[in-house]
């Protein structure tokens, strides 16, 4: 896909410094930095959620953590 290979992942770190500002939790299935990067892909792209590639969790869960996020204040600096 053509706009999958136009963004380009956190780098480690870039995440070393974004997990530190995220809410420590639960035990995931998916690792957080998987969540980020698809919120990012979303963003930089400006796609769709139901869009995000196969190679990311399910649009669902991110579309999820990007509400709770916001909502509850925590802001990832795109």
């Amino acid at each position: 896909m053509l706009m999958e290979s136009q963004y380009k992942r956190l780098t480690d770190s870039q995440w070393r410094f974004i997990k530190e500002i995220l809410p420590v939790q639960r035990k995931r299935k998916h690792a957080l930095r998987e969540i980020v990067d698809a919120i990012l892909w979303v963003l930089r792209l400006g796609s769709q959620w139901r869009n995000l590639p196969d190679s990311f969790p399910k649009w669902q869960l991110v579309y999820y953590y990007s509400r709770h996020w916001y909502i509850g204040k925590t802001q990832l600096a795109a």
